[in-house]
């Protein structure tokens, strides 16, 4: 998939992802491919994390849980990698969006956002940690593509609720809940999935306690089978 600056608003760049295989094989209906996954407390761009795809490579199944790089490479005047997609307008964008088997499912157990103005304490942004305390596995709602550097995978973005709004008012994920919202992510048409670029409902979200966010890292593995 190909690119410009002006398709992407760089926003989270940091998420967790602390749920055991067997949670994701379970809540994701996907096939693990035997793999166990450590308690990731803090995946940053560029790094590998899992991601649940419509189709994969091993035959007679369909969702499969595969390990991708996060971010297409930069490019030209871009110097990091590509993490958020924002922008559907492009042609490029809507010739992925249009086709299920570039869809991805994103697990996530909380994310981050840093502050839109600095501490005033301290002078600077801080780090601000959402989860959704009715789901603790949920899933970004991603694109993914083979680069000349591999698989790779970026997220959409939308306008933020009020709940992140507060804190990072210029986007957020888009944020799938397991079952339908899966389904319909991974096999609908592309005017479809367009169409759930929408931000999640306040009422089932939350921002997490600075103690309690610190707390939770490593923590949550035991709770996810």
């Amino acid at each position: 998939m190909a690119v410009s600056p002006g398709m992407v608003m760089s926003m989270c760049n940091l998420y967790r992802m602390t749920g055991a295989a067997q949670a994701i094989a379970q809540l994701f209906a996907a096939d693990t491919g035997g793999r166990n996954l450590p308690a990731m407390d803090a995946i940053y761009p560029d790094q590998l994390a899992p991601v649940v795809t419509a189709q994969g490579p091993r035959q007679g199944t369909s969702r499969q849980l595969e390990m991708m790089r996060w971010g297409w490479p930069p490019f030209g005047e871009i110097k990091r990698p590509i993490t958020n997609v924002r922008n559907l307008a492009s042609p490029l964008w809507r010739s992925a969006m249009a086709d299920p088997a570039r869809r991805c499912l994103v697990p996530v157990t909380a994310f981050s956002e840093w502050s839109a103005a600095p501490d005033p304490q301290t002078g600077r942004k801080r780090k601000h940690w959402f989860d959704l305390p009715d789901d603790p596995l949920f899933a970004f709602a991603g694109l993914w593509g083979m680069t000349e550097e591999g698989a790779r995978f970026a997220f959409l973005t939308c306008a933020p609720n009020e709940v992140v709004g507060r804190v990072h008012p210029k986007a957020m994920p888009v944020i799938l809940r397991s079952g339908a919202g899966f389904d319909r992510w991974l096999a609908a048409d592309g005017a479809g999935a367009a169409a759930m670029q929408v931000p999640l409902e306040d009422e089932v979200m939350r921002e997490i306690a600075g103690d309690e966010a610190e707390g939770m890292a490593g923590s949550a593995q035991t709770s996810l089978f």
